[in-house]
């Protein structure tokens, strides 16, 4: 049961960092500027997907949490959930700067990086924010399996997003 409320509680963080992408597309956060002759974050980090992504994770949250309440109570639970949603996003923007400053292209695979980045912004985060309810929710359990089983998920849903043409590479 433990590993099953681990994914409860880091969905929120899938469903923001996926949901990026289906409602990426227009204006990029860094507006296409360049530090030191390369990108800042590139154009695959759009605002539109921004604000899609953390909207889309407090929504799932916010639903979750009306059949089985775990991210707390009223406004807590929305600041919960936003840390969470916003969380990874940032994660994977810093994902996105360090590759940039590393010569990598969008796209091109960064074993690992690319699969726990949105995890480990959306835990830091919400230690940030809530250090009491993440201590009393994320066991060090919890956190090593998500460590293991988030780049798994994270390949298949890449898999269907490809699929789906939704991203231009299948990683």
């Amino acid at each position: 049961m433990s590993i099953l409320y681990a994914l409860w509680l880091i969905f929120p963080a899938y469903v923001a960092n996926a949901s990026a992408v289906i409602f990426g597309g227009g204006k990029p956060i860094d507006f296409g500027k360049t530090w030191r002759g390369k990108p800042i974050l590139g154009e695959g980090k759009t605002w539109r997907g921004l604000a899609g992504g953390i909207f889309s994770g407090i929504a799932a949250g916010t639903i979750m949490n009306a059949v089985h309440p775990s991210f707390g109570e009223g406004m807590e639970s929305l600041i919960i959930l936003f840390a969470l949603s916003f969380g990874a996003l940032v994660g994977d923007m810093v994902e996105s700067f360090l590759k940039r400053r590393l010569g990598r292209r969008r796209g091109e695979p960064w074993p690992v990086a690319d699969q726990i980045d949105f995890l480990l912004g959306a835990l830091l985060f919400s230690f940030i924010i809530s250090r009491e309810w993440f201590m009393s929710n994320f066991t060090p359990y919890r956190i090593l399996f998500l460590l293991i089983f988030t780049p798994l998920i994270h390949l298949a849903t890449n898999l269907l997003a490809y699929v789906l043409k939704l991203k231009k590479v299948p990683w």
